[in-house]
């Protein structure tokens, strides 16, 4: 019996900025209307690999955690929006529908921190990250790609990050 789910790829960050490079080599794949789900405790590296990710997409502005505003969104120089969505306040999947995230997936790409909160409204294809802490260097991290488009990213991922196998 496997180890990782199909189509999965697990992947051992070795501090904040391995993380945040990580999020840079995954963020340059994603567009309009991709969903990016991470799920972790406080302090496994969520915003960090967000932050890689804006960078590695394109955007200019500044990453910041969305706690208290719920969302921000971050602009490339030709209009594009990557949406951050922080989940951890949300009293459930309805508060969710109420930010209207269809909006967002058609007119950017979501990434959904504390996304296992919201799960049961989520598209049924999305690219889902678990982050966990092992030690104060080190994070787990564990991509599954949920569909035959994420498949094909996370294909591309492996080698951006590994090179050919």
């Amino acid at each position: 019996m496997p180890i990782l789910e199909p189509n999965s790829l697990e992947f051992i960050s070795r501090g904040a900025e391995h993380t945040r490079r990580v999020g840079i080599r995954l963020g340059s794949l994603i567009g309009m209307g991709d969903v990016v789900c991470l799920v972790g405790d406080l302090g496994s590296g969520k915003t960090t690999l967000v932050r890689g990710l804006a960078a590695g997409w394109g955007s200019l502005d500044l990453v910041s955690s969305p706690s208290f505003v719920l969302v921000n969104f971050y602009r490339r120089p030709d209009g594009g929006r990557l949406y951050h969505l922080d989940a951890y306040r949300l009293s459930g999947a309805r508060e969710a529908e109420d930010l209207d995230l269809d909006a967002m997936i058609e007119t950017g790409s979501l990434v959904i921190e504390w996304a296992e909160r919201i799960q049961f409204i989520l598209p049924k294809e999305h690219l889902w990250i678990t982050l966990r802490w092992i030690n104060f260097e080190q994070r787990d991290m564990v991509f599954s790609a949920r569909g035959a488009y994420y498949q094909k990213l996370l294909a591309t991922f492996r080698k951006r990050v590994y090179g050919s196998l």
